[in-house]
């Protein structure tokens, strides 16, 4: 019972950032331009204040490309979201410590070669008879991270861009993409 309050305790603490105006997401009053490819470390600054910054705004662009890739092509996206899923279980369940045991009775007993090459060929078959449906998924999934780092690359910072991200960073406010940025060792110390 103290786990659970431990942990629910972590999540209270977190905040969602509020949704930015799509004026300062995309339209008058916000600014592009190319980041300086020289000078990583200001171009890296730009990319993670913007990702704080706008990650609401992210989350939502990421959703509704992840859904307009579904609506035009509902049953590749279920087809292709079925073999991954199948895909990621049989190896789960392939390389597991107990894999062995639960072939047969003996577990010195090795399992039958046939029928893991007879399951590998159906499978690989199954993936590429579908794998146009994969690469819908994979491109559903992959052009919102692409849309992303281009718009945290292009989009200059503002003053309230500055402030706030200067307000994350001392912890004042939690959020997912500042939790993920500190996990990966990517949250800027100063501005």
């Amino acid at each position: 019972m103290t786990s659970t309050n431990a942990n629910t305790g972590a999540l209270d603490n977190l905040h969602l950032a509020p949704l930015r105006s799509l004026s300062d997401f995309l339209m008058e009053s916000a600014r592009f331009q190319l980041p300086n490819f020289q000078d990583w470390e200001k171009w890296g600054n730009r990319v993670v204040s913007n990702l704080l910054y706008y990650q609401t705004n992210y989350f939502l662009m990421s959703a509704a490309v992840f859904l307009l890739v579904g609506l035009l092509h509902p049953m590749k996206v279920l087809l292709g979201l079925t073999v991954i899923v199948a895909l990621v279980y049989v190896f789960v369940r392939f390389f597991a410590q107990d894999a062995r045991r639960s072939v047969g009775a003996d577990p010195n007993q090795l399992p039958n070669k046939w029928a893991i090459l007879a399951g590998t060929l159906g499978g690989g078959y199954f993936v590429l008879y579908l794998f146009d449906s994969v690469l819908i998924v994979a491109f559903a999934v992959l052009l919102p991270f692409v849309l992303t780092f281009v718009h945290a690359s292009l989009r200059l910072r503002n003053i309230k861009n500055k402030i706030t991200n200067a307000v994350e960073i001392v912890g004042v406010k939690q959020s997912p993409m500042g939790q993920f940025l500190e996990a990966m060792g990517m949250m800027p110390t100063a501005f």
